[in-house]
Protein backbone atom coordinates (compact mmCIF):
# COMPACT_ATOMS: atom_id res chain seq x y z
CA UNK A 1 0.00 0.00 0.00
CA UNK A 2 1.37 3.33 -1.03
CA UNK A 3 -1.62 5.64 -0.18
CA UNK A 4 -0.86 7.64 -3.44
CA UNK A 5 -3.93 9.00 -5.77
CA UNK A 6 -5.20 11.13 -7.42
CA UNK A 7 -5.06 13.33 -4.05
CA UNK A 8 -7.45 15.70 -5.76
CA UNK A 9 -8.74 19.54 -3.66
CA UNK A 10 -12.35 19.82 -2.46
CA UNK A 11 -14.18 20.96 -5.74
CA UNK A 12 -18.20 22.95 -5.53
CA UNK A 13 -19.27 20.08 -6.40
CA UNK A 14 -17.99 17.68 -2.91
CA UNK A 15 -18.60 20.77 -0.73
CA UNK A 16 -22.28 20.94 -2.11
CA UNK A 17 -22.65 17.27 -1.84
CA UNK A 18 -21.21 17.19 1.93
CA UNK A 19 -23.39 20.31 3.07
CA UNK A 20 -26.96 18.52 1.33
CA UNK A 21 -25.62 14.76 3.33
CA UNK A 22 -26.32 16.58 6.35
CA UNK A 23 -29.05 18.62 5.76
CA UNK A 24 -27.21 22.00 5.55
CA UNK A 25 -27.88 24.67 2.89
CA UNK A 26 -25.14 26.38 0.29
CA UNK A 27 -25.43 29.03 2.41
CA UNK A 28 -24.35 26.94 5.78
CA UNK A 29 -20.96 26.14 3.61
CA UNK A 30 -19.26 28.54 7.45
CA UNK A 31 -20.26 25.28 9.54
CA UNK A 32 -18.11 22.58 7.49
CA UNK A 33 -15.34 25.20 6.93
CA UNK A 34 -14.98 25.56 10.51
CA UNK A 35 -14.80 21.71 11.54
CA UNK A 36 -12.40 21.35 8.80
CA UNK A 37 -9.88 24.36 9.91
CA UNK A 38 -10.19 23.34 13.23
CA UNK A 39 -9.06 19.42 12.45
CA UNK A 40 -6.26 20.28 10.07
CA UNK A 41 -4.74 23.08 12.21
CA UNK A 42 -1.96 20.49 13.05
CA UNK A 43 -1.49 19.91 8.98
CA UNK A 44 1.69 21.17 7.58
CA UNK A 45 -0.14 23.25 4.91
CA UNK A 46 -4.05 22.81 6.86
CA UNK A 47 -5.03 20.31 3.79
CA UNK A 48 -6.08 17.19 3.53
CA UNK A 49 -3.14 16.06 1.92
CA UNK A 50 0.65 15.73 2.20
CA UNK A 51 3.36 17.26 0.14
CA UNK A 52 3.40 13.49 -1.23
CA UNK A 53 0.09 13.25 -2.57
CA UNK A 54 -0.57 10.79 0.56
CA UNK A 55 -3.47 11.84 2.62
CA UNK A 56 -2.76 13.04 6.09
CA UNK A 57 -2.98 10.88 8.84
CA UNK A 58 -2.13 10.35 12.71
CA UNK A 59 -1.44 6.99 14.06
CA UNK A 60 -2.83 5.97 17.56
CA UNK A 61 -0.60 3.40 18.99
CA UNK A 62 -2.96 2.37 21.55
CA UNK A 63 -6.09 1.89 19.56
CA UNK A 64 -3.74 -0.61 17.51
CA UNK A 65 -2.82 -2.47 21.23
CA UNK A 66 -6.27 -2.50 21.55
CA UNK A 67 -7.37 -4.55 17.84
CA UNK A 68 -4.12 -6.57 18.20
CA UNK A 69 -4.60 -7.51 21.96
CA UNK A 70 -1.56 -6.00 22.91
CA UNK A 71 0.47 -9.04 21.30
CA UNK A 72 3.18 -6.31 20.13
CA UNK A 73 3.53 -4.09 23.12
CA UNK A 74 7.04 -5.72 23.71
CA UNK A 75 8.27 -6.19 20.32
CA UNK A 76 7.09 -2.69 19.08
CA UNK A 77 6.16 0.29 22.18
CA UNK A 78 6.08 2.98 19.58
CA UNK A 79 3.47 1.81 17.93
CA UNK A 80 1.52 -0.59 20.39
CA UNK A 81 1.14 0.87 24.20
CA UNK A 82 -0.81 3.27 25.71
CA UNK A 83 -2.26 6.67 24.58
CA UNK A 84 0.31 9.61 23.82
CA UNK A 85 3.62 9.54 22.21
CA UNK A 86 2.58 9.96 18.30
CA UNK A 87 5.39 10.72 16.78
CA UNK A 88 6.09 13.91 14.26
CA UNK A 89 4.09 14.63 11.14
CA UNK A 90 6.81 12.85 9.02
CA UNK A 91 6.88 9.91 11.27
CA UNK A 92 2.99 8.54 10.65
CA UNK A 93 3.47 6.78 7.87
CA UNK A 94 6.64 5.00 8.89
CA UNK A 95 4.55 4.01 12.22
CA UNK A 96 1.65 2.97 10.09
CA UNK A 97 3.43 0.89 7.40
CA UNK A 98 5.90 -1.17 10.44
CA UNK A 99 2.25 -1.88 11.78
CA UNK A 100 0.69 -3.07 8.63
CA UNK A 101 3.52 -5.60 8.75
CA UNK A 102 3.76 -6.53 11.78
CA UNK A 103 -0.34 -7.15 11.88
CA UNK A 104 -0.15 -8.60 8.52
CA UNK A 105 2.55 -11.48 9.59
CA UNK A 106 0.39 -12.20 12.36
CA UNK A 107 -2.36 -13.03 9.94
CA UNK A 108 -4.53 -10.65 11.04
CA UNK A 109 -4.18 -8.53 8.04
CA UNK A 110 -3.87 -4.99 7.11
CA UNK A 111 -7.45 -3.82 9.21
CA UNK A 112 -6.14 -3.43 12.74
CA UNK A 113 -3.34 -1.11 11.59
CA UNK A 114 -5.84 0.79 9.01
CA UNK A 115 -8.56 1.11 12.05
CA UNK A 116 -5.92 2.81 14.19
CA UNK A 117 -5.11 6.00 12.23
CA UNK A 118 -6.68 8.95 11.44
CA UNK A 119 -7.48 9.93 7.87
CA UNK A 120 -7.72 13.03 5.85
CA UNK A 121 -9.56 16.46 6.39
CA UNK A 122 -12.18 15.22 8.84
CA UNK A 123 -9.49 12.85 10.64
CA UNK A 124 -12.40 10.62 10.63
CA UNK A 125 -10.68 7.10 12.55
CA UNK A 126 -10.74 4.28 10.55
CA UNK A 127 -12.49 2.03 13.17
CA UNK A 128 -15.06 4.34 12.03
CA UNK A 129 -15.50 3.44 8.34
CA UNK A 130 -19.06 2.03 8.40
CA UNK A 131 -20.32 5.26 9.99
CA UNK A 132 -18.21 7.25 7.09
CA UNK A 133 -19.76 4.95 4.36
CA UNK A 134 -16.84 2.46 3.88
CA UNK A 135 -17.22 -1.41 4.58
CA UNK A 136 -13.70 -1.66 5.82
CA UNK A 137 -10.48 0.92 7.12
CA UNK A 138 -9.07 -0.79 4.04
CA UNK A 139 -11.71 0.31 2.11
CA UNK A 140 -11.81 3.54 3.79
CA UNK A 141 -7.58 4.54 3.49
CA UNK A 142 -8.12 3.71 -0.65
CA UNK A 143 -11.21 6.60 -0.72
CA UNK A 144 -9.66 8.76 1.58
CA UNK A 145 -6.74 8.70 -1.69
CA UNK A 146 -8.87 10.04 -4.36
CA UNK A 147 -9.45 13.38 -3.06
CA UNK A 148 -10.90 15.86 -0.47
CA UNK A 149 -14.36 15.40 -1.86
CA UNK A 150 -14.09 11.90 -0.37
CA UNK A 151 -12.41 13.27 3.02
CA UNK A 152 -15.31 15.54 3.32
CA UNK A 153 -17.84 13.00 2.85
CA UNK A 154 -16.57 10.46 4.88
CA UNK A 155 -16.53 12.81 7.72
CA UNK A 156 -20.40 14.65 6.99
CA UNK A 157 -21.22 10.96 7.08
CA UNK A 158 -19.90 10.13 10.06
CA UNK A 159 -21.54 13.54 11.72
CA UNK A 160 -24.79 12.29 10.70
CA UNK A 161 -24.18 9.08 12.02
CA UNK A 162 -23.34 9.92 15.64
CA UNK A 163 -25.66 12.66 15.55
CA UNK A 164 -23.27 15.35 15.84
CA UNK A 165 -24.73 17.65 13.25
CA UNK A 166 -27.31 18.56 15.36
CA UNK A 167 -24.98 20.10 17.64
CA UNK A 168 -23.48 21.77 14.64
CA UNK A 169 -26.60 23.32 13.82
CA UNK A 170 -27.46 24.76 16.95
CA UNK A 171 -23.91 26.05 17.50
CA UNK A 172 -23.44 23.68 20.26
CA UNK A 173 -19.72 23.84 20.33
CA UNK A 174 -19.16 22.04 23.68
CA UNK A 175 -21.10 18.83 22.50
CA UNK A 176 -20.24 18.90 19.06
CA UNK A 177 -16.43 19.10 20.83
CA UNK A 178 -16.88 16.25 23.15
CA UNK A 179 -18.56 13.94 20.28
CA UNK A 180 -16.27 14.71 17.80
CA UNK A 181 -13.00 14.77 19.93
CA UNK A 182 -13.99 13.11 22.91
CA UNK A 183 -14.39 14.23 26.59
CA UNK A 184 -10.89 15.50 27.02
CA UNK A 185 -11.36 18.32 24.08
CA UNK A 186 -11.36 21.04 26.77
CA UNK A 187 -7.39 20.27 26.78
CA UNK A 188 -7.02 21.53 23.60
CA UNK A 189 -9.68 24.03 24.00
CA UNK A 190 -11.60 22.28 20.87
CA UNK A 191 -15.12 24.36 21.91
CA UNK A 192 -13.31 27.93 21.79
CA UNK A 193 -11.67 27.30 18.75
CA UNK A 194 -14.80 25.88 16.95
CA UNK A 195 -16.48 29.38 18.18
CA UNK A 196 -14.03 31.63 16.82
CA UNK A 197 -13.66 29.78 13.35
CA UNK A 198 -16.87 30.07 12.92
CA UNK A 199 -16.81 33.60 13.80
CA UNK A 200 -15.05 34.29 11.26
CA UNK A 201 -16.44 32.19 8.21
CA UNK A 202 -19.84 33.23 9.06
CA UNK A 203 -18.64 36.72 8.50
CA UNK A 204 -18.22 35.60 4.65
CA UNK A 205 -14.75 34.66 4.84
CA UNK A 206 -14.61 31.83 3.11
CA UNK A 207 -11.68 29.77 1.78
CA UNK A 208 -11.52 30.22 -2.78
CA UNK A 209 -11.55 26.43 -4.06
CA UNK A 210 -10.06 27.47 -7.02
CA UNK A 211 -7.52 29.21 -5.12
CA UNK A 212 -6.92 25.91 -2.97
CA UNK A 213 -6.81 24.17 -6.33
CA UNK A 214 -4.07 26.15 -7.35
CA UNK A 215 -2.66 25.91 -3.87
CA UNK A 216 -2.67 22.17 -3.68
CA UNK A 217 -1.07 21.92 -7.32
CA UNK A 218 1.14 24.58 -6.18
CA UNK A 219 2.53 22.42 -2.94
CA UNK A 220 2.67 19.21 -5.28
CA UNK A 221 4.68 20.69 -7.53
CA UNK A 222 7.48 21.70 -5.32
CA UNK A 223 6.81 25.59 -5.28
CA UNK A 224 5.81 26.27 -1.75
CA UNK A 225 2.60 28.23 -1.83
CA UNK A 226 1.96 27.91 2.12
CA UNK A 227 -1.08 27.35 3.65
CA UNK A 228 -3.81 25.78 1.33
CA UNK A 229 -6.25 28.09 2.21
CA UNK A 230 -7.67 29.99 -0.94
CA UNK A 231 -6.32 32.98 0.04
CA UNK A 232 -3.50 34.33 -2.98
CA UNK A 233 -0.61 35.97 -0.82
CA UNK A 234 2.95 36.69 -1.23
CA UNK A 235 3.84 33.36 -0.75
CA UNK A 236 1.47 31.76 -3.00
CA UNK A 237 2.19 35.22 -5.19
CA UNK A 238 5.97 34.08 -5.54
CA UNK A 239 4.77 30.40 -5.88
CA UNK A 240 2.56 31.01 -8.69
CA UNK A 241 5.42 33.78 -10.55
CA UNK A 242 8.10 30.61 -10.10
CA UNK A 243 5.82 28.40 -11.75
CA UNK A 244 4.86 30.50 -14.49
CA UNK A 245 8.38 31.29 -15.59
CA UNK A 246 9.42 28.05 -15.52
CA UNK A 247 6.68 27.07 -17.54
CA UNK A 248 7.12 29.67 -20.29
CA UNK A 249 4.07 31.75 -19.43
CA UNK A 250 3.94 35.50 -19.01
CA UNK A 251 6.16 36.80 -16.04
CA UNK A 252 3.15 37.53 -13.63
CA UNK A 253 1.72 36.40 -10.21
CA UNK A 254 -1.63 36.57 -11.65
CA UNK A 255 -3.77 33.21 -10.76
CA UNK A 256 -5.47 33.43 -14.67
CA UNK A 257 -7.06 30.82 -16.59
CA UNK A 258 -4.03 29.99 -18.46
CA UNK A 259 -2.58 29.77 -15.38
CA UNK A 260 -5.24 27.21 -13.58
CA UNK A 261 -4.80 24.82 -17.17
CA UNK A 262 -0.75 24.23 -17.11
CA UNK A 263 -1.18 24.01 -13.68
CA UNK A 264 -3.92 20.91 -13.57
CA UNK A 265 -1.92 19.55 -16.70
CA UNK A 266 1.42 19.29 -14.84
CA UNK A 267 -0.77 17.63 -11.84
CA UNK A 268 -2.43 15.31 -13.93
CA UNK A 269 -6.47 16.60 -12.77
Amino acid sequence: MNFIGPARPMSPAGLATALATIGFAPADAAYLWTVIEVETSGMTQGFGFRFDRRPHILFERHKFRSFTGGRFDAQAPDISGPAGNYGSTQSQYDRLDRAIGLSVAAGLGPEPALKSASWGIGQVMGFNHVAAGYASAEAMAAGMTDGEDSQLLAMVNFLEDANLAQHLRDRDWRKFAIGYNGPAQWKNQYEVKLAEHFSRFASGSLPSLPGRAAQAALLYLGYAPGKIDGVIGPRTQNALANFRVAHGLQPSAVLDSATMDRLYAEVGW
